[in-house]
């Protein structure tokens, strides 16, 4: 399947990315939207991931550069976890391990069809630096292998002004915890 946009979605979505990047100078201090630009209009592929996030809910964002790759980072800067992304186990092997009750998707295989990157806990705590993320809900962060492979996930959230990074089975989900992303570009 070709992951295209049609030019309105293409329109709508950079206004809306424009919009939201000049509402929050905070979480990309020193950069300009005319390059951010530029880099998103000669990545159509990367656009439609980009597009992906914000109809599930994220509100994409950049949120940094990186001046080694020269790449714009974006992550899902919604308040909550993205609507359109919660209810799902983390993994597929968490997944087929439940006998029933099987959610709809997994966080990881979400993602992956998106074409984006679910955060890190690293990441996810440097978004908690710029604002007020996930304070009704959670999000599941890429897990560590030695935890995986013991069939944990790991999830954070912020409660009481403090990011905490939990952990639960791979298989469990809940309505209040979905998955925020990344992408680079």
């Amino acid at each position: 399947m070709a992951k295209k946009i049609t030019t309105t979605e293409r329109n709508e979505l950079l206004k809306t990315l424009q919009k939201r990047f000049e509402k929050n100078p905070g979480r990309h201090k020193g950069l300009d939207w005319k390059n951010v630009l530029m880099k998103l209009e000669s990545s159509p592929d990367k656009l439609w991931s980009l597009n992906e996030m914000e109809k599930t809910g994220g509100e994409p964002d950049v949120v940094g550069y990186d001046k080694k790759s020269g790449e714009f980072i974006f992550f899902d800067c919604s308040e909550e976890s993205p609507k359109g992304r919660r209810s799902f186990c983390y993994d597929r092997a968490g997944w087929e391990s439940r006998k029933e009750h099987q959610p709809e998707n997994t966080a990881l295989d979400m993602a992956e069809e998106m074409g984006v990157t679910v955060l890190n806990e690293e990441e996810y705590r440097s978004l908690q630096e710029l604002g007020e993320f996930d304070l009704k809900t959670s999000s599941w962060l890429i897990t560590p292998a030695p935890i995986r492979k013991l069939g944990g996930a790991i999830f954070g959230d912020k409660r009481y002004d403090h990011v905490f990074i939990y952990h639960n089975g791979a298989q469990s989900y809940y309505a209040a915890r979905g998955f925020r992303a990344s992408i680079r570009i």
